[in-house]
């Protein structure tokens, strides 16, 4: 059956779909010998799919993991600036991941990563609106009427946003911990909202994803999904 080649190569483990168009895009991807085009389809079975020369590889087996990422650490496999990267704490995995969605050098907490590209490319999609949550350690001059902005519509630079949820953990006068939940991808939107309501973030820890609860799991250490784990997952991101 044909499908289009991002989904299979991000199927196969290789990239995500977004990376795999990157691919398709720089010419490194060929059907039957011929270089192939964005939107293009292929059958596996019967068509010749070449990544850098290379076949495509079978379906693998799908491996699932969550992974407690310290700062300091970038989310990509490899980087040009020598970073420390998440890859590197997970190469005992057994099998090539990447991972789901973003989280900045400098925060930390619940990261997914998987070579299932289709539900990598579900669970980022904007349309399908997953919850993550974050334990936010903010500084402002007046936390508590700052928090009441974060509960509200707020405008930053990309346009309109607002929190879910917003919850005090504990108060510290000039300090506080909150829980902020959003729905939304866009690129350091937590950190953009404390800083339109005014507060300073300080520390930024990602403790739960699409209904995955970070728990116990200590901080630079992994391990697999259990499979009522993945099934939740993908209940949730439906």
């Amino acid at each position: 059956m044909e499908e289009r080649l991002q989904k299979l190569i991000s199927e196969r483990g290789l990239a995500s779909r977004r990376a795999a168009e990157g691919l398709i895009a720089e010419g490194r991807v060929t059907v039957n010998g011929l270089a192939a085009r964005l939107g293009m389809k292929a059958d596996p079975l019967r068509d010749d799919i070449r990544v850098d020369g290379r076949p495509l590889a079978g379906r693998g087996r799908r491996v699932y993991i969550m992974l407690n990422k310290p700062r300091g650490y970038v989310c990509t496999l490899s980087d040009e600036r020598g970073r420390r990267t998440v890859a590197e704490l997970v190469e005992g995995c057994g099998e090539r991941v990447y991972p789901v969605g973003r989280l900045d050098a400098n925060s930390e907490g619940l990261l997914i990563l998987t070579n299932d590209g289709e539900l990598a490319h579900v669970l980022t999609h904007p349309s399908r609106g997953v919850e993550k949550t974050y334990s936010v350690r903010v500084a402002g001059e007046d936390v508590r009427a700052s928090l009441k902005k974060l509960g509200g519509e707020l405008l930053l630079e990309d346009g309109p946003a607002r929190a879910l949820r917003v919850r005090l953990v504990s108060d510290e006068g000039e300090r506080a911990i909150v829980l902020i939940t959003v729905a939304e991808g866009r690129k350091h939107l937590v950190r953009n909202l404390c800083a339109a309501a005014g507060l300073e973030v300080k520390r930024l820890i990602r403790v739960s994803e699409g209904g995955l609860e970070l728990g116990g799991l200590r901080t630079g250490k992994w391990r697999f999904l259990g499979e009522d784990e993945v099934e939740a997952l993908k209940k949730h991101a439906k």
